[in-house]
């Protein structure tokens, strides 16, 4: 695994950050990485403003990964009573599969545990997607058996797939 250090995100950072993003969960480059959702939407997951607005927001963080002083990966982290919901998480597609995940995983968790107090992590995931759920189970989180529509963004993502359900799941910090 490459050395990473980690940082909160700040707004000179946003171009980078939806950057990141929309190729990890996006488009052709996406499809470099395991962790594409180029089969089951078109269009792209952010843009500046909604990343900007996550820096800006009141107990919201986005906390990214760097190497060599260039950001290979992020995830939006926001405390919700006394648990952090865990979203928007995104490894360079040409960097995964490498440890820089798991990294990512154990610093926001340590992360949110000794800011926030947070008892637990939140995040909702495609359910469809079970090699990604999977992968969270390998790190501890558990399916809570609780599903939800999956949101509609019209300006931004056009689903490919009829029915995308989000599978919460879950963390226990304690």
């Amino acid at each position: 695994m490459p050395s990473l250090i980690f940082r909160l995100a700040k707004t000179a950072d946003t171009s980078q950050i939806v950057a990141l993003v929309n190729s990890a969960y996006r488009g052709e480059s996406s499809r470099a990485g395991w962790t594409t959702e180029a089969e089951l939407l078109d269009g792209v997951r952010t843009h500046a403003h909604e990343i900007a607005g996550l820096i800006d927001m009141p107990h919201s963080r986005i906390l990214i990964g760097l190497v060599d002083e260039e950001i290979i990966a992020s995830m939006h982290l926001q405390l919700v009573s006394d648990a952090a919901f865990l979203g928007m998480f995104a490894v360079r597609p040409t960097g995964q599969a490498n440890g820089v995940g798991k990294a990512m995983m154990a610093e926001a968790e340590a992360m949110v545990k000794r800011e926030w107090q947070a008892k637990k992590i939140l995040m909702d995931v495609i359910s469809v997607r079970a090699e990604l759920i999977a992968f969270y189970e390998r790190r501890g989180y558990s399916r809570t058996g609780k599903m939800n529509d999956f949101p509609v963004s019209k300006d931004l993502w056009t689903p490919k797939a009829n029915d995308l359900m989000l599978a919460r799941m879950e963390k226990s910090l304690g």
